[in-house]
């Protein structure tokens, strides 16, 4: 009795039939972009020797979020968010069937993946902001922080499949392969999104996108957990996400092992994600969420010095599985905090402010990160990147009563 009252806390969103039908269409879809996320960060290195470029293909697909998502949230108020998400999958779909093409017919250069990094951004920047705004409208609101956390551990449950999926392909039918399976992959989660009995039903409006958008930014600038939730969150990608960009230097340069090792450490930080999110799930809304990520926050940054530090192959594996695990836990709890604080009518600008920052200092980051270890080392960025992260957390959790309390 004990067991089945926890798996259903732990799967409360799974019995509402919308959310289920785009998990799996989302954990399909998630499934083939890491695959091809693996494929290309080790097409990038073999054409270039360079971890610049591998900065540089992160900094370039996560550029549009900077430029465009907040004009994605305004768009994501007004419209159905449903297929404002298809068209978005739609352009996704595309560059990864251009990049298979480009790559099966042996005429790639590493600027053909640069740009189609930033037309899949530009795709995924219009389609965040309606994605984040239509879960609230899947579950009832006691059960968010529950979707929030399950949506975490479809992503990671992929980051765990996708990279060994890409290991085995690279080796056995090519890189193409990969980046066809993702361009297919797509095509799952268009049919889960037409499939979706919620719709979204704007409310008229009068106000000019750009007034709408003022209103958005004045919200957040005001409400001050939010502000401070936002900020905590660029600080985390900025300064946390470079431990995943540099694995295959890691892999290479460190331990002197090939694309396989890079892989099966992308799988251990996947398995340690998923259960991070699993323990979230298992949580769901409960006292002192703030203080609890802040906490979780500090421990991720010890675990990336110490994953820099260490020169064992295991050892460095079960820091990746723990540190993925602490990632993921706050990933889940700062965006389950945001949904709470939001309201709907402000949702989705909200979240694309939200997005701005916390997927923003993903290509600041990485472009950062990238930089400095071509000129030092891959270990000195993530031992300076896990103290700094970890001292912020310590500044928060000493200085910002109002996330503490939340």
């Amino acid at each position: 009795r004990l067991l089945a009252h926890a798996l259903r806390r732990l799967g409360a969103a799974f019995t509402y039939r919308d959310f289920r039908v785009l998990w799996l269409g989302a954990f399909t879809s998630t499934v083939g972009t890491w695959t091809q996320r693996v494929a290309q960060n080790w097409l990038v290195l073999t054409l270039t020797g360079s971890a610049f470029y591998l900065g540089l293909d992160s900094f370039l697909g996560e550029l549009p979020v900077l430029l465009f998502t907040l004009i994605g949230g305004v768009i994501a108020d007004r419209h159905d968010r449903r297929y404002l998400l298809v068209g978005s999958q739609c352009g996704q779909m595309a560059s990864a069937f251009i990049l298979a093409a480009l790559v099966y017919f042996d005429v790639i250069e590493v600027w053909h993946i640069l740009v189609l990094s930033f037309v899949s951004g530009c795709a995924q920047a219009f389609g965040g902001p309606a994605y984040q705004s239509l879960l609230p409208a899947l579950v009832p609101k006691q059960h968010l922080p529950n979707a929030i956390a399950l949506n975490s551990i479809q992503f990671n449950l992929a980051r765990v499949i996708g990279p060994l999926i890409a290991g085995v392909a690279l080796t056995a039918i090519g890189t193409a392969a990969c980046f066809g399976m993702n361009g297919l992959s797509f095509l799952v989660v268009i049919v889960a999104l037409l499939s979706l009995k919620v719709k979204h039903l704007p409310p008229p409006t009068r106000q000019r996108m750009m007034d709408e958008l003022r209103g958005g930014l004045s919200y957040v600038r005001h409400q001050g957990s939010l502000a401070a939730l936002t900020s905590l969150a660029f600080a985390t990608t900025f300064l946390g996400l470079p431990l995943l960009t540099l694995l295959p230097v890691i892999a290479q340069d460190v331990f002197q092992q090939g694309v396989g090792q890079y892989s099966k450490m992308m799988a251990f930080s996947g398995a340690g994600a998923v259960v991070g999110a699993l323990v979230v799930a298992w949580l769901g809304k409960f006292r002192h969420m703030g203080r609890t990520l802040l906490i979780v926050q500090i421990v991720f940054g010890a675990l990336i010095v110490a994953f820099s530090l260490s020169r064992v192959i295991l050892l460095s594996e079960v820091l990746l599985f723990f540190a993925g695990s602490m990632l993921i836990m706050v990933f889940s709890l700062v965006t389950s905090l945001v949904q709470l604080v939001a309201p709907d009518e402000l949702r989705g600008r909200v979240m694309s402010i939200f997005m701005v920052s916390f997927r923003g200092g993903i290509p600041l980051g990485n472009l950062a990160a990238g930089f400095v270890a071509s000129r030092v080392s891959a270990p000195f960025v993530l031992t300076v990147n896990g103290a700094l992260l970890a001292s912020v957390a310590c500044v928060f959790l000493l200085t910002n009563p109002g996330v503490r309390r939340l």
